[in-house]
């Protein structure tokens, strides 16, 4: 059956006629010689290409992981105290429940001295006269009351004690909970930078070289996109300037009284040199540049190593404005502006996902913590494409 016949070949044909065996393996040997300098000697090695592509992604994700590991890390902190919060009042109440016990015990003991165990009868009986019955009542009187207000007060005290109890038992669940989306997120991190390092040392040094040229090849695109932008923003910058002074100029000549010559700031609320905003972002990109040459390392908040959402959050608490710790909270933390009208102090994040922020510093340039085994620098915002950025925030 046509099921059991083999393939046939399917060589080239000259004028219709199937070239010889021969002949196809020359041509498929000629084709796979003539591959670019990219090919590698084995089918079961990628190609130069897609290591970069692997190991790019792989940073990228572990970059993802990092943040998730953050926000994990982030919420067991908040949850570790609330539950040391929690034991601490469940134990304060323990105490006044026993100090409310031991009141309803002496209660006790003070009703059997004075025999309120005694039927009313025989008690009058035992009295020596009508005064002294009158007496033991009026005391049990007293004592009847203020037991009845110590056993309320004593329920009160347990019922609230064993909801505090309840309310630390849950929490101290949730607790274990984050602890567990902590070392999941850790172990994804690792896991992540463990096989992009592997792919890397399985290059040869060759291709460590060839690497290292497209790299720079990206570097010198993300450069010449920096430029473009820079000479967009300084265009606007400048039609803004003639915009304040013509209106200057008109106001001057109205006969106005102010004759103050520009307002300071743009209609659209940028910030300019001198104003609180401007000064907050000139101190955030001061302690920015001072952590030029650290280390990034995943989860690290400073002071001498960082990671990309640690840096930002140390940067622009240094100029007074706290910042949430991880990029999916900062993206939040202001206003989004496009990225022509980005100004030095702005978040610019990256990703779908949010993964990565840098500090922008004017020029189509940023500081960033950038990926393991890397140090905080200076670098396009157009790094990884332009495709790349998410968005621009300025915190508020």
């Amino acid at each position: 059956m046509a099921s059991h016949r083999k393939s046939r070949p399917t060589g080239p044909r000259v004028a219709g006629i199937r070239t010889p065996a021969l002949a196809t393996a020359a041509l498929t040997s000629v084709a796979l010689l003539s591959q670019t300098a990219n090919a590698t000697p084995s089918d079961d090695r990628p190609t130069l290409e897609e290591v970069e592509k692997k190991v790019d992604d792989l940073y990228r994700q572990a970059g993802s992981a990092t943040e998730k590991y953050n926000a994990a890390k982030e919420k067991t902190s908040k949850q570790r105290k609330k539950v040391d919060t929690l034991l601490d009042d469940v134990a304060q109440r323990t105490q006044k429940l026993n100090d409310a016990r031991e009141e309803l015990g002496s209660f006790a003991s003070a009703q059997y001295r004075t025999g309120a165990s005694v039927p009313e009868t025989a008690t009058l009986l035992l009295a020596d006269s009508p005064q002294d019955y009158f007496d033991q009542n009026q005391l049990m009187n007293r004592l009847t009351g203020r037991q009845k207000t110590a056993v309320d007060d004593y329920v009160t005290q347990q019922s609230d004690t064993m909801k505090k109890r309840r309310e630390a038992t849950e929490s101290l669940e949730t607790l274990t909970d984050s602890q567990k989306d902590l070392k999941t997120a850790k172990a994804t991190v690792q896991k992540k930078l463990a096989t992009a390092r592997e792919l890397l040392s399985e290059l040869t040094a060759e291709e460590k070289a060839r690497l290292a040229a497209i790299e720079k090849k990206k570097q010198q695109e993300a450069a010449r996109k920096a430029a473009e932008l820079a000479k967009q923003q300084a265009a606007q910058e400048e039609a803004e300037r003639k915009r304040r002074e013509e209106a200057a100029e008109q106001e001057s000549g109205s006969g106005s009284s102010g004759g103050s010559g520009g307002t300071g700031s743009s209609e659209s609320g940028s910030s300019t040199p001198g104003t609180s905003t401007g000064t907050k972002a000139e101190k955030a990109i001061a302690f920015a540049r001072a952590q030029i040459g650290k280390p990034y390392v995943w989860g690290a908040t400073g002071p001498g190593s960082y990671d990309c959402s640690g840096l930002t959050q140390a940067a622009w608490k240094a100029a007074g404005v706290t910042l949430p710790r991880v990029t999916y909270d900062q993206v939040n933390a202001g206003t989004t502006v496009s990225v022509s009208q980005a100004q030095p102090g702005d978040l610019v994040f990256f990703y779908d996902d949010v993964s990565h922020v840098g500090l922008y510093i004017g020029d189509g340039m940023m500081i960033h913590a950038p990926k393991p085994g890397a140090y905080v620098r200076e670098e396009s915002i157009f790094y990884d494409g332009e495709s790349s950025i998410y968005s621009v925030v300025r915190p508020g």
